[in-house]
């Protein structure tokens, strides 16, 4: 059957996470908290950022960014997959499912370049401070933000305008939460070899690209911090990079062990759970992990409390 724009299926129904009815509610209420927790958390950030003048440098530049990113990418996947739990079948149109893979596309490969500029925004602070304000310049920033984007833009329309060309006819259900590209791929009756190759080699750039990106960074970094002589010096350098080191493991590894896995139907039933962490745990965390391990967040944070309570007494 020849490839087209079109598909014969005009709606899929998604699996979810579980198919054991008893976990059903119990697993709503778990990630409905985590949704309220990311949205909370993401959004208070980025307002943060923006109301306190002193955290306007490039590192909270790109923390802003990194917090809008996990906001979107985890609001388009988690209220369709919190309707999963509580219908007894999430069906979801071919529109809005090609709409709901191409801005997962776009934000998750944007998060992958944007630790990679924040790895690279701790080297410049650390292995070259004198040369920071002029290396890290607000035009610099932008661009970098820029291009991240335009990344991000680039793979989603290319993954989403190959699927476009899929024609899906076996089946319509998709073993998965959300439509993601594998998942997607298996249920086509048409040649899948375009995709394939395209997922290869935008897959291939977007984890090796970024990932020595931040092994150059933090083996400079490292190399810098010990040479320097004082223990706090030392303290100083590596609680800058700790928060990021963190964010970065969390959101690689869990990545990491969804897409290196073989491809068939026990694996597949696996990922589903290990994607849960990159797609919903992660954005739930940066947040925290930004915010609890950094004295500078908590400063602006207590005096925008300080400030409004103080403005509420006055008003009394």
């Amino acid at each position: 059957m020849a490839a087209g724009n079109h598909s014969t299926v005009t709606e899929f129904i998604l699996a979810g996470l579980i198919d054991k009815p008893e976990l059903q509610l119990p697993l709503f209420l778990f990630f409905l908290g985590v949704y309220i927790v990311t949205v909370v958390g993401n959004l208070g950030m980025v307002t943060l950022i923006g109301l306190s003048s002193h955290l306007h440098t490039p590192m909270y530049y790109f923390l802003s960014s990194l917090s809008f990113i996990d906001l979107c990418y985890s609001t388009v996947i988690t209220p369709k997959m919190l309707v999963n739990f509580v219908t007894e079948k999430n069906t979801i149109s071919y529109p809005e499912c090609m709409t709901q893979l191409y801005f997962f596309i776009f934000f998750i490969v944007s998060e992958c370049h944007m630790l990679a500029v924040m790895a690279y925004d701790h080297y410049v602070a650390i292995c070259k401070p004198l040369l920071y304000n002029v290396t890290m310049s607000y035009r610099v920033c932008s661009w970098l933000l820029i291009v991240v984007y335009m990344i991000g833009f680039i793979g989603a329309t290319a993954h989403t305008g190959c699927m476009l060309r899929v024609v899906f006819c076996k089946a319509k259900i998709i073993n998965h939460y959300f439509c993601d590209v594998r998942p997607l791929l298996e249920l086509s009756c048409s040649s899948i070899y375009i995709n394939v190759v395209v997922l290869l080699c935008f897959s291939t750039f977007n984890t090796l690209v970024p990932t020595l990106n931040i092994l150059a960074s933090y083996a400079s970094i490292i190399a810098s911090i010990l040479r320097i002589h004082s223990t706090e010096g030392r303290s100083k350098a590596f609680s800058t990079c700790s928060s990021h080191i963190l964010a970065v493991t969390i959101f690689y590894g869990s990545a990491a062990f969804m897409y290196l896995q073989p491809s068939n139907v026990s694996s597949m039933d696996q990922s589903k759970v290990s994607s849960v962490f990159y797609t919903i745990i992660v954005p739930m965390l940066n947040p925290l992990i930004y915010s609890l391990r950094n004295k500078d967040v908590k400063v602006a944070l207590n005096k925008i409390i300080e400030k409004r309570l103080f403005c509420i007494n006055k008003g009394l």
